[in-house]
Formats: C-alpha cells, structure tokens, sequence
C-alpha cells in the first residue's frame, strides 16, 4: 500500500510541476485508484501484484468511499460559501458622486429618464463603429449622457479634409489615430465615462467576438462592405443596431433589431450599390453640420433603448434633408427571406 501512496504522491508532484489543473491531477489519482481495485477484482488471491498492493479490495473501496464523501462535502461547503457571498454583495447600482448628480441634473429630472435610467446609462456598454462623420457626435453625445462603457473601432488617422465636419478631432490631432484623438476627447468633456479605443479594422474574425461585449452598436462607417458586415455581426450577436448614412445634404437612421421584430439592414439593402451610384463623401461632398445632425440623433436612439424611454426608430427610418429642412419617416419591414435575419425574425415571432 505504501507503494501506491508513494505513486499517488509522485504523481500529484509531477503534476504541478508541469503546471497541471487541480482537477486533472485528481483525475490521475482517481485513475490510479481504479487500477488497484481492478487489480484485485481481476487477479487470483494470492497473486504478487495483489500482495503489495494491501492483499484485499476491501480497504481500496473504504478509502475510495470516504474520499468521495470528502470531496461532495468539500464542494456543497464551496456552494453554500459562494452563495452566502453572492448575497452579502450589494449589485451594481451605478450610484453617483455628487459630481455626477449635478452634471446629469438635466437626464435626471427628465421624467422618462430620471434616476433608474441615468443608472442604465451608467452602466450600458455601447460600441461606436467609425471615429468619423456620424462617429464623432456620436461618441461625444454618448460620454455627455453619461454611458458608463463607451467602445469606438477605426483604423483611421486624423486628416485636414476630417475637420471640416468630424468636430471631436483638432487641428493638433492631425496624423493622430482617430480612435485616440475621440477617445481624449470623450473622456476630456466626461472623465467619468470609460473608454476603448480599437485601432483596427473591423473584419469578420472579430466582429461577434467584439460585439458581444457591448449591449448596442451603432455604425458610422462609410463604405457598403463594412455595413453589411457590422449587420452580420449585430445579428449574430444579438445586439440592436443603429445605423447612420449621409449623402451630400442629406442624412437617414434607423434601428435594425431583428430580435425584437424589426429588420436588419440587409432586409432593406439587399444587395450594394453599383460603383459610382453611391459615391462616398470625398467624392460627392456632405454638408458640414449633417453628420452632426445625424450622429446626435443616433446617439440619441441610443440613449432610448437604454433607459426605455420613448419609441426608437425600429422597423422605422427617418430621413432628414437639411436642403430642404424636410423629415420624412417611413416604415421598414423585414424580409422573410433575408439571409442574415430569418432565423432572428422566426426567433422574435415565437417569443
């Protein structure tokens, strides 16, 4: 018996040496274990193998059993712990310095804000696509608001042709990645706000993963390819989108939630513009504070869905023609066909 013990010991040794779990060096034990006892189960009385190994089962199986007894007390004592100190931690409140009760003053007598939904906001995670156009005011009106987690994705640097309209960069930014310069300056106007800036382009191997940590999106891209994956993704991921576009003097935004019944944004734009049929703003030009009306009204629906207050833009787009000074709203239907959502829309009807 003594050998036993000693291989059980070695092994358990050699275990953490080699950095093994807890949990596989147990299973190495527990196996050693069943090899005894299969040795005495299987071998004839007598046999040397039996011998020195304690000559019997009996004291194998005792000591299995109490081992056993020992471990399933040992994990409901964990249990029991673990729920006592799940309950004597109070849950996150997003209580408030007095600072912050001063600066969301305004939010807080709001009488479909107020304190609950301020709190909300405290504690929301959003993700800003693009440190741009709609991506600047977006980002400033988020961290103004006071949402707690604020992400902005671009692999972008700050140009001179930017200033004209993306009014959270500065002359000094320049040359600077724009996720950078927004992130200073987000956090320059709200210290109180968090938040990550990812230099990097959006692709399809991060989209979901990034997506997931963040309770909205909103997407200030500029380029088909890059909305459609943005919309894959929310998708996937479950989270609501809200989507911006410009165009010369005229700008559009709706919240894509097929979870919640509404369409994704590939149940409206089935498919991408020929070349040239929608030319970008460098080639077509934009009116310098459209983005700005836009992105404030995206971070706007934003700030609804997060507090419940009033009735966003799903299955709805609004589109404003500062030309003109026209709105126009209409109403969005989802696809039953749509690749991306199907699955959402019969997930959505059933719930």
């Amino acid at each position: 018996m003594v050998f036993v013990f000693l291989m059980a010991g070695a092994m358990w040794v050699l275990g953490a040496l080699l950095g093994a779990p807890y949990r596989l060096r147990w299973l190495m034990i527990g196996l050693l274990w069943a090899g005894v006892v299969l040795v005495h189960v299987a071998l004839p009385e007598g046999a040397p193998l039996r011998l020195a190994t304690g000559g019997s089962a009996a004291p194998w199986l005792l000591f299995g059993g109490f081992a056993m007894l020992a471990a399933l007390y040992g994990q409901g004592v964990k249990r029991l712990r673990g729920r006592a100190t799940k309950s004597e931690v109070p849950e996150q409140t997003g209580s408030f310095s007095e600072t912050e009760l001063e600066r969301y003053a305004r939010h807080i007598v709001l009488h479909d804000v107020g304190g609950p939904g301020q709190k909300a906001l405290k504690n929301a995670r959003v993700l800003v696509v693009g440190a741009g156009g709609l991506g600047a005011p977006a980002l400033i009106y988020l961290g103004a608001a006071g949402v707690g987690t604020i992400g902005v994705i671009d692999d972008d640097v700050v140009d001179l042709s930017n200033l004209q309209r993306q009014v959270i960069h500065r002359d000094e930014d320049i040359g600077i990645p724009k996720v950078h310069s927004a992130a200073a300056a987000v956090v320059a106007q709200n210290p109180h706000v968090v938040v990550r800036p990812y230099q990097r382009r959006l692709t399809e191997e991060i989209a979901v993963e990034l997506f997931a940590d963040y309770d909205i999106i909103l997407d200030g891209s500029d380029n088909f390819e890059t909305r459609y994956l943005v919309n894959r993704a929310a998708v996937e991921a479950g989270k609501p989108l809200i989507s911006g576009a410009l165009a010369q003097w005229e700008g559009q935004i709706s919240v894509f939630d097929p979870a919640h019944g509404a369409p994704c944004y590939q149940c409206i734009f089935p498919q991408a513009h020929e070349p040239g049929l929608a030319p970008s703003c460098a080639e077509a030009g934009v009116m310098g504070p459209l983005p700005g009306v836009i992105g404030a009204m995206m971070a706007g629906e934003a700030i609804k869905l997060i507090t419940g207050a009033g009735v966003p833009l799903r299955g709805a787009m609004l589109i404003y023609d500062s030309l003109y000074a026209e709105a126009r709203r209409i109403k969005l239907k989802p696809a039953p066909d749509c690749p991306v959502c199907a699955d959402a829309q019969r997930g959505a009807d059933a719930a």
